[in-house]
């Protein structure tokens, strides 16, 4: 293990690049010197010497060992930076496995504190991050380490690490933000784990509270909903006796990605796609003033998209009107009525990030009944709610203390139970039967003036009504032929269950709307996705689509074709259920130029595979013969894994093989006449999309208005860089280019065929792509 270093100068960063096997170890013989550094196994990651910005103190940290800029996402010596008094620092592991930090004249900086038990202790840095000391021969794992910076986070979140306390051994582990960017001192803002009640992540700054997403609820935490599961990472918050904390895994291992709380208290996650350098902005947990800790105080509640934002609950008015009134709302809202504990009743409130759980009480296996029953019989008790969203709901929370930061969510989200008068219960029946009667009373005057309006139009009234009738006599007809067998192939889904999943098809949950009707997004009690389009009732064109889908989609079955999962005609409601898709479709992506960075050129040839593989199936393979009809990049959706599958398939054109044949023939841009040329069509300018990110209408050049167009210059290109005997002449290409005659045949480029080399089959297909629509 001797002399297996190599000092390496780098701007700001002085390192040292071991050259033996051994390049990820140090043992307790060993040092590293300032100057020097310890690469990771996959050298993903560095342990060395750095001075932030322009500070000259210098600091012992983890920084990305690939990157071109030097991003350190763990400090030893935050706290004891050495500088010039101090002279060069020196690493060492002793013998009893404590990482020491030492000065020029041997004093210790920093140190570990590690575990006395050490037999032969090796210093690793693992390809994840973690830089850990074990007894040689050990394996990797987290309990055989004697120590590892992953107890200890600094002011960044990597994938693996956990964020929250471990209730046997004592690590409470917690971000804390640099002081400034050139700074990483402790700095004023820390985000961990609470434990007081129900445990949840909590940000504070200089110990008062700033900022919290809200409660654990099975799926995500109460006051961030939109932030669902994806494709790059998935995350979970582990609720067991002896652990409690929050932690992300990568799926996607080409995306690097980083979660940092910033000296503004900001906590944001960053990410770097396998084709860039630079870290861009994915998202920032902080969404807008609403997500400022009990901005609207007790029994308040905050909207963003009301101005003032705040407001009390209803039951409850300001604390103080005049404060209120100058839009300091500290001292929140009160009850109108005093409560009395043997007449309360409970209001329902939903669509809320839920309260602070600190002074909570909670129980994981609790039905809702049992938990309102709990809350009833407890005079303190302010409040209950589901603890567990999934399916029916389960668990159960009570809450003996003000409600506070509390806010109304854009989307979905839970329900709460809050503790009301009897008096504030049935006054707010009264106020919903006034309501009705009041729109009863003006649903008779409007009736009467509409009546007298429509004397004068009466045979139109008629023919109007007459045609509406026979529409409404098709619908049931058709309505009652899908009853009678249509269905019968597929899984039937209860109505109900569906329409409590979306909340009544609330508009909250509906993902969009096209010809057929609207499609919502549905979770079933088992925490499977799906996703549903109703049939609108004013639709003869959906409602053609939707026998289309049922009868012909549900024999189809392909890796790049939606599955369709069921459906459901009940009480005139026409329910098609599909598996759902997260990533949402491929235009979401190709044209934004910030989304465009995660899908890297192997993952763009992937989709433009998929979506072949899947004509394919549809025009050849499958048990029908198949025009979609309808092909565009706002059509293909993209599962979690990012494989591309078909939204639709209700403009499909079945073809009889006699027909087929005949149709073939002609072309879908003569005569409007549909076929396979038509896909092929749509397939190739897909594809054209695909690879430039560039909308095909939306292209526009001073000699051209469109992609397809624009291609001609690429194929001229190609053309060029063809073997020496396939190659044209100039007078040829000037003649091409100035339209005067078409393109010559498209020959693979010579170099291709030099040698075999990754990528083949993707410059393979960019060859015929030019070759077909660049004439």
């Amino acid at each position: 293990m001797d002399d297996v270093y190599k000092l390496v100068f780098s701007f700001s960063f002085l390192f040292i690049v071991k050259t033996s096997s051994a390049a990820d170890i140090m043992n307790a013989t060993q040092s590293i010197r300032d100057g020097e550094a310890l690469v990771s196994a996959g050298r993903t990651f560095r342990l060395g010497f750095f001075s932030p910005g322009s500070s000259g103190k210098r600091y012992l940290g983890i920084s990305f060992n690939l990157l071109s800029d030097m991003t350190v996402v763990w400090v030893a010596n935050r706290e004891a930076p050495l500088d010039e008094s101090s002279g060069p620092g020196v690493l060492e592991v002793t013998s009893k496995g404590k990482i020491v930090l030492l000065n020029s004249s041997r004093s210790i900086i920093w140190s570990s504190n590690a575990s006395t038990c050490a037999k032969k202790p090796i210093l690793k840095i693992l390809d994840s991050g973690n830089l850990i000391v074990k007894n040689e021969g050990d394996n990797d794992t987290d309990i055989n380490f004697l120590w590892q910076s992953f107890d200890h986070p600094g002011n960044t979140l990597l994938p693996g690490m956990k964020l929250g306390r471990n209730t046997k051994t004592g690590i409470d582990r917690s971000l804390v933000s640099w002081k400034t960017t050139e700074d990483p001192s402790p700095g004023n803002y820390i985000y961990g784990v609470d434990l007081g009640g129900y445990p949840e992540l909590v940000m504070r700054e200089n110990g008062i509270e700033q900022y919290r997403p809200g409660p654990w609820n099975g799926i995500s935490f109460s006051g961030t909903p939109q932030l669902t599961p994806n494709h790059i990472y998935r995350y979970e918050f582990v609720f067991k006796d002896e652990e409690i904390y929050y932690q992300y895994l990568l799926i996607d291992t080409s995306i690097i990605t980083k979660c940092v709380l910033s000296p503004t208290g900001l906590l944001q996650r960053f990410i770097i796609g396998d084709q860039t350098t630079s870290w861009f902005l994915y998202l920032t947990f902080q969404v807008d003033n609403c997500d400022r800790y009990g901005l609207c105080g007790p029994y308040g509640s905050c909207n963003i998209n009301n101005s003032p934002v705040c407001d009390c609950l209803e039951g409850f008015v300001p604390k103080k009107k005049d404060e209120w009134d100058k839009l300091k709302y500290s001292d929140g809202c009160v009850r109108k009525t005093t409560l009395n504990c043997s007449s309360d009743g409970f209001r329902m409130y939903s669509g809320v990030k839920l309260p602070e759980t600190r002074n909570s009480w909670y129980n994981k296996s609790m039905s809702l009944k049992e938990c309102e029953n709990m809350c009833r019989i407890n005079c303190s008790c302010s409040a209950y709610a589901n603890s567990d969203i999934r399916g029916e709901g389960s668990g159960c929370f009570l809450w003996f203390n003000d409600l506070i930061d509390m806010r109304e969510l854009p989307v979905k989200g839970q329900v709460i139970y809050i503790r009301m008068a009897k008096s504030e219960i049935d006054l707010a029946s009264i106020k919903a039967k006034s309501k009705g009667k009041k729109q009863r009373i003006v649903a008779i005057i409007s009736s009467v003036l509409s009546a007298t309006l429509l004397l004068g139009v009466a045979r139109l009234v008629f023919w109007f009504s007459r045609k509406r009738q026979q529409n409404a006599s098709m619908l049931s007809r058709k309505t009652n032929e899908l009853q009678e067998g249509n269905c019968q192939d597929l899984p039937v889904f209860d109505l109900n269950s569906i329409a409590s999943a979306t909340n009544n098809f609330s508009v909250v949950n509906k993902l969009g709307e096209g010809g057929f009707g609207p499609v919502y997004k549905v979770i079933l009690r088992d925490g499977h996705e799906i996703a549903v389009k109703r049939l609108s009732k004013d639709s003869r064109q959906g409602h053609n689509e939707f026998k289309n889908e049922v009868v012909h989609i549900a024999k189809l079955q392909h890796r790049n074709l939606v599955k369709l999962l069921g459906c459901c005609i009940e009480a005139n409601e026409t329910l098609l259920i599909y598996e759902f898709m997260p990533n949402k479709s491929l235009d979401f992506f190709i044209f934004d130029e910030t989304r465009s960075r995660i899908l890297n050129w192997p993952k763009r040839y992937h989709i433009i595979n998929g979506i072949a593989r899947g004509l394919l199936y549809l025009h050849q393979d499958s048990r029908l013969r198949i025009i979609h009809r309808d092909l565009k990049v706002s059509n293909i959706l993209l599962d979690y894994e990012m494989n591309p599958k078909f939204q639709t398939l209700a403009r499909l054109e079945v073809l009889e093989e006699a027909k087929a044949k005949q149709i073939q023939r002609r072309s879908f841009e003569h005569n409007g006449i549909y076929s396979i040329n038509r896909d092929i069509f749509g397939f190739g300018v897909m594809v054209l999309e695909i690879v430039s990110g560039k909308k095909s209408r939306g292209f526009t050049t001073t000699i051209t208005n469109n992609l397809l167009g624009h291609v001609k210059a690429v194929h001229i290109g190609t053309l060029c860089a063809t073997k020496p005997q396939d190659r044209p002449t100039m007078s040829s290409m000037v003649l091409v280019l100035g339209g005067e005659a078409v393109c010559l045949d498209l020959k693979l480029p010579g170099y291709f065929n030099e040698r075999e080399i990754n990528g083949e089959a993707p410059r393979r297909l960019m060859s015929s792509i030019f070759h077909c629509f660049a004439r």
